[in-house]
């Protein structure tokens, strides 16, 4: 290499240099100018990354501590603490524990008071489930077809055969009871003979 190109060598590697120098400087001025903002961005996302966590934390526990409460509910359902656990820790999770224990008993007073909560499925399946008890009609967004067997069904012990025909064809075929409708359809045929 000649001197001419070693100085021309240098001279960019300086170039570079001081390019890399500048944009430190303006690094550092704008640090400078804004540090407190900065500052306040860094600490804004680590707390909120560590709140996240906490949340998360705290929660993951009560499902924890709710689960064990149903566990030991299960074993001995006369446990009021594991009760009022399962109640504090994961109130739908009672509800459920709550409806179970007044299904398998047959409490309809539970499963009355079990009409007023909050969970839409939960409080429709309850009510269904304590008019059958009562033998009471009842309508129910969600046993809907059981509820037009059960109509159709009365209608033909009262003699009204018309009426259990007109309930019984608002049954799809895809249905579950699909089979009982066809039993009482044809019950209602033979019946007309």
């Amino acid at each position: 290499m000649s001197l001419k190109d070693e100085v021309e060598f240098v001279k960019d590697s300086l170039t570079g240099d001081e390019k890399v120098l500048e944009s430190a400087f303006r690094l550092e001025k704008i640090y400078n100018k804004n540090k407190k903002t900065i500052w306040a961005a860094l600490i804004l996302i680590v707390v909120a990354f560590g709140g996240n966590a906490a949340v998360n934390a705290y929660q993951a526990n009560k499902l924890d501590t709710a689960n064990d409460a149903l566990l030991a509910l299960q074993a001995n359902p006369a446990d009021t603490i594991a009760k009022q656990t399962l109640k504090t820790n994961n109130p739908k999770l009672y509800e459920l524990y709550t409806y179970s224990k007044a299904f398998d008993s047959k409490d309809v007073k539970t499963l009355e008071s079990l009409n007023a909560n909050g969970d839409k499925i939960l409080a429709d399946v309850a009510k269904y489930n304590a008019a059958m008890l009562k033998s009471q009609p009842t309508d129910s967004k969600y046993y809907q077809e059981m509820v037009l067997v059960e109509e159709a069904f009365t209608a033909l012990k009262d003699g009204k055969k018309e009426i259990a025909k007109h309930k019984l064809a608002l049954i799809g075929e895809n249905s579950p009871v699909s089979n009982i409708a066809r039993l009482l359809k044809h019950y209602t045929i033979s019946l007309s003979k």
